[in-house]
């Protein structure tokens, strides 16, 4: 047993304050972060619980939404105004794991949340560089199904387990942070960095900052005609081989607005910009959304036990945006 110290943050100053010392971990839900410590891949001489920090939801004067970093995942996908204006993000949270853990789980921790490499979590019998740096990977010739085709490094093949995540890159959602040197805002899309030669860095948080909230920016037609679509290996509490956030806007047949992420497939939620500068002004069309699709692709770099994502991904890009474009036809 590792013993620690626990704590119960009152407000945003106090966390700050408390998470600021080395060892520190802020905790909110803990669905990730114990099983994390129980299984010795993290430790920690103190842990503050920030759960009972800002849970709300707002809308702000531009029609923009601000998430509290402690809301419940079950309640921001049950929330009237993310069902009817971010469909993508409903469905995403609702995808991701068990309704208990969904009623624990908060959107902070969500963002945080680290890979479910088996390799990273083997921490008597595996090399792993995002575990021990310099250690090696030992999933580049291992079992590699679950692992990345797009972003990955010598260094680490690890993905990025969220669902809700994938979607907030699509809705090019905001992450707020506080710290020491004052508020910051970072674009989701941003916040997550690929492994590089340093897999053990996986976001642009600094020291003794922490998330106090997402904005979601006002909605758009293409935000409000989307979907979320998640394939894996079993219907429920599987992470994604891969998992596709689009939305999509027609106007007179033509696709004024595409908005597309993939999930399973990297180190980061993957915002498929290739894929959308493609389609913009194209005839909404099942080929146009295969052609598109196959051009974010182009630069995957499969591994031997996760090749068929390519033709996986490609043909659930252009499943999804053709619903979404039958939906407006």
């Amino acid at each position: 047993m590792t013993p620690f110290a626990f704590h119960v943050a009152r407000d945003r100053a106090e966390a700050l304050s408390l998470g600021a010392a080395n060892g520190t971990r802020l905790i909110g839900g803990g669905t990730n972060l114990v099983d994390l410590l129980r299984q010795n891949v993290e430790s920690a001489s103190e842990l503050v619980d920030v759960s009972r920090l800002a849970a709300n939801i707002q809308e702000v004067d531009n029609g923009a939404l601000l998430v509290g970093a402690s809301m419940k995942n079950s309640a921001l996908a049950a929330h009237p105004m993310v069902r009817g204006r971010y469909p993508m993000l409903s469905r995403a949270l609702l995808a991701g794991a068990s309704a208990q853990i969904r009623n624990m789980a908060t959107v902070g921790g969500n963002i945080m949340q680290r890979t479910r490499c088996p390799y990273f979590y083997d921490v008597d019998g595996a090399r792993c560089n995002k575990r021990q740096p310099d250690s090696g990977c030992d999933a580049k010739g291992g079992f590699n199904r679950y692992h990345a085709i797009l972003g990955g490094s010598n260094a680490c093949v690890a993905t990025h387990p969220s669902d809700m995540c994938v979607a907030l890159a699509a809705l090019d959602a905001l992450v707020h942070l506080a710290g020491p040197e004052g508020e910051r805002t970072v674009p989701l899309a941003e916040f997550h960095v690929l492994p590089g030669a340093n897999p053990q860095v996986e976001t642009v948080l600094r020291n003794g900052e922490m998330i106090t909230a997402i904005e979601l920016p006002p909605a758009t037609p293409a935000m409000t005609n989307s979907e979320y679509r998640k394939v894996r290996d079993r219907s429920s509490y599987a992470f994604a081989l891969v998992s596709v956030a689009a939305g999509l806007e027609v106007v007179e047949g033509k696709i004024a607005e595409a908005r597309i992420a993939l999930g399973g497939v990297a180190a980061k939620p993957w915002r498929a910009t290739r894929a959308e500068a493609a389609l913009r002004g194209l005839p909404a069309t099942r080929a146009n959304f295969l052609a598109a699709a196959e051009e974010e692709l182009t630069k995957a770099q499969p591994l031997e036990g996760n090749a068929f994502k390519v033709g996986l991904a490609r043909r659930t890009i252009a499943a999804v945006l053709e619903s979404l474009a039958g939906e407006r036809a």
